[in-house]
């Protein structure tokens, strides 16, 4: 990595023009394979959007964290649509992605705190997420993956041994409702969690409430529902709709659907905490 990947999750990154075959490319890549065709080990390239280092929003304690391209959701909330095309990120080797990790790791360690990797997804880009998994374990430091779940099924069980905290975005109980916003099916995410659940790995379930879109009553109960009968969920976070990325949108030429959508209120986002506390959730 180098300094120009240091910033905020916020800034707009775009690194090639979204020509034809940049995106015949993305899609090629992201169908058939992960990171670009390379050895396994140092020289293995991932493409990264951005990091930042002191997070303490993205997982336990204070985080490194790096934001992936490539994402096969398209959701109507997101804040980083410059992540969808992987080839919008830099060309990163893992070799050069840990010397920048190993800078902090002491710091990381003592504050309990560790490798976040979120994007995009980074499930798109799975060999490169799971070298620098497993290169983060070997140095002590705590992992965790914000993702969707869409892909999954790609994951392997070793895999996700790697992984110490899934960050699950599960945005919709409906499947009609999760398809009007991310333009995929539901189910996906579902089965991820489930597997997560029988394997007894720790989740975080992340919620985004945005009014007229995610707040349904009916909605909501479906998502806390499911959620209660998962093993291993440690918390719920929901997470309040905002209009931090409406720029990007614009910058893009991309057509922003939530244009005049405020975020929610005290009292939808305290309805909605107690739908998933009355089934004996933590929630945040």
């Amino acid at each position: 990595m180098s300094q120009s990947l240091s910033g905020s999750r916020f800034e707009l990154r775009v690194t090639h023009e979204g020509s034809a075959e940049n995106k015949a490319a993305d899609y090629f890549a992201i169908y058939s394979g992960d990171s670009l065709q390379a050895e396994q080990g140092d020289d293995l390239i991932g493409y990264v959007h951005s990091w930042e280092v002191g997070s303490t929003v993205d997982g336990p304690g204070i985080r490194f964290v790096a934001f992936l391209t490539g994402c096969w959701l398209r959701c109507q909330f997101c804040h980083n649509p410059d992540t969808w095309h992987k080839h919008n990120g830099h060309p990163v080797t893992v070799a050069r992605a840990m010397r920048e990790i190993g800078k902090y790791a002491q710091v990381l360690k003592i504050s309990r705190g560790g490798l976040t990797l979120s994007g995009g997804e980074p499930m798109v880009q799975r060999e490169f997420t799971m070298e620098i998994f497993r290169r983060c374990k070997q140095l002590g430091l705590h992992t965790c993956i914000d993702t969707s779940g869409r892909l999954g099924e790609k994951m392997t069980d070793e895999d996700l041994s790697y992984i110490d905290l899934n960050l699950l975005d599960i945005k919709s109980g409906d499947p009609d409702v999760y398809k009007t916003i991310t333009r995929n099916p539901l189910q996906p995410t579902l089965d991820y969690a489930l597997r997560l659940s029988n394997l007894g790995r720790p989740m975080w379930i992340r919620y985004v409430l945005v009014p007229g879109l995610s707040d349904g009553y009916d909605n909501v109960e479906k998502v806390a529902e499911f959620v209660a009968g998962l093993k291993a969920v440690e918390r719920v976070e929901i997470l309040r709709f905002h209009q931090m990325g409406r720029e990007k949108w614009h910058k893009l030429g991309l057509d922003y659907t939530l244009e005049n959508v405020e975020p929610p209120d005290a009292e939808l986002t305290e309805r909605v905490r107690g739908q998933f506390r009355s089934r004996g959730l933590t929630v945040y």
